[in-house]
């Protein structure tokens, strides 16, 4: 340590070096030498090797030698994609105008025809009445009679809350079974009553969801089974939102074997029960 103190001051007083002062190796002498024979040979990289590639020459790495050593034709050789016939273009845009043709509500996804006005006894009547063959893919069995909003409300549910929930169970899912529409009647029929939101084309019934293998999901039979009643659950949470009422099997015993979906807007949300 002390040495090397003494050679830093020594280098400060006398000023910096210059590059014919500093300190070069000094060369081995011959004794110092280690003999041949212990003298481990030295890898080199090898030279990357020259392959003739069309009219010019360019090194190439071993991988590229092994992976990628084509043809200069190969490329042009190679197989395309084939274009689609022009009947199945055909078809396609055929369906995609017999969807056009047959939407109603200015989505595609909901099919069926516009009914328009209805006129029905006393305060009964639809304003913007359609006649629902299916939404989003799902048909309804029978076609209900509702509004748009209502039936824009019933696309969603299906795609967020039904189509979620059976997944491909049973071939997925084929179609709703519809219990009530548009009728003009009071609350849960009860004389006397309030006129239901039926009674607007803004109210929906289903009672079972029918799947492509042909069995079908019934909320008499099902709600409290092990085998579909978590899914219905999830379908009657699902409802909640789109619909400004939800009401199930538990809600009381007029609905212990239908959703009741409606459109009535409330201040404080959706009522759900």
């Amino acid at each position: 340590m002390k040495r090397w103190a003494i050679l830093c001051i020594a280098m400060v007083l006398s000023g910096p070096l210059h590059a014919q002062d500093s300190v070069r190796p000094v060369a081995r002498s011959v004794s110092e030498v280690p003999p041949a024979d212990i003298v481990r040979p030295v890898s080199r990289p090898a030279e990357r090797p020259l392959l003739e590639y069309g009219a010019q020459t360019r090194p190439l790495f071993r991988a590229e030698r092994n992976l990628f050593a084509f043809s200069p034709n190969a490329i042009a050789q190679s197989l395309r994609p084939a274009l689609r016939p022009a009947s199945i273009e055909a078809a396609a845009e055929e369906r995609r105008l017999a969807r056009a043709r047959g939407q109603v509500c200015g989505n595609p996804a909901i099919q069926g025809t516009v009914v328009g006005m209805i006129n029905g006894a006393g305060a009964c009547g639809v304003t913007d009445a359609v006649k629902l063959r299916s939404v989003a893919g799902v048909s309804l069995r029978p076609q209900p009679t509702i509004d748009c909003r209502t039936a824009r409300a019933l696309n969603t549910w299906v795609e967020r809350g039904v189509l979620p929930a059976v997944g491909g169970e049973g071939g997925g899912v084929s179609s709703l079974r519809v219990v009530s529409h548009y009728a003009c009647r009071t609350r849960n029929n009860q004389p006397g009553g309030r006129l239901s939101e039926h009674a607007f084309g803004r109210a929906i019934d289903i009672a079972g969801i029918q799947l492509r293998d042909g069995s079908e999901m019934t909320l008499l039979t099902d709600w409290n089974s092990a085998d579909h009643g978590a899914q219905l659950r999830a379908m009657w949470r699902a409802a909640c939102g789109p619909f400004g009422t939800v009401l199930g099997p538990e809600a009381n015993r007029f609905h212990r074997d239908h959703f009741h979906f409606d459109t009535a807007r409330y201040r404080s949300g959706s009522y759900c029960r």
